[in-house]
């Protein structure tokens, strides 16, 4: 009898699902501070409906960016996203081509459904558990005053 192949793992099966976001109306400050944890590799920015509006990695501020000013300004979207349904090992090549560890996952209309996030060995990737795990451990708190939606 020959096995059936299981479903090729897509990037919804392996994305952490409840990231931490960063609401439209956060500071460049607030985003320096989200940064203050080195586990974090990217703010992800989204409008009240959940809808991706920016990315932002620590080099996309500039270093002489006002600090009350708003952080959205400074990011992008592009090459930073995947779709849900994308098979692992082509998300693996996008990351590898972009040369990042994290990429944010978003549905057709742009809402944010999760991060892709490899591990920084490059065997795997960060799951739901390990990120909850690692903030119990360390006691995370949010940047003081920072607008925070999920998690």
């Amino acid at each position: 009898m020959v096995e059936k192949n299981p479903r090729q793992a897509r990037v919804e099966d392996v994305m952490v699902t409840c990231p931490k976001t960063l609401l439209q109306e956060c500071t460049v400050e607030q985003v320096r501070s989200f940064f203050g944890d080195d586990h974090v590799h990217m703010a992800l920015v989204v409008d009240p409906a959940g809808r991706l509006l920016s990315t932002l990695e620590r080099s996309d501020i500039p270093e002489g960016a006002p600090p009350a000013a708003q952080a959205v300004a400074y990011g992008v979207t592009r090459n930073r996203t995947i779709a849900p349904g994308v098979p692992v090992e082509a998300g693996i090549a996008a990351l590898q081509a972009a040369g990042r560890r994290r990429l944010a996952v978003v549905d057709d209309d742009g809402t944010l459904l999760g991060l892709l996030c490899l591990k920084r060995s490059g065997l795997g990737f960060c799951s739901d558990a390990g990120v909850a795990a690692r903030a119990a451990e360390r006691q995370y708190q949010h940047p003081s005053g920072a607008p925070f939606a999920c998690g």
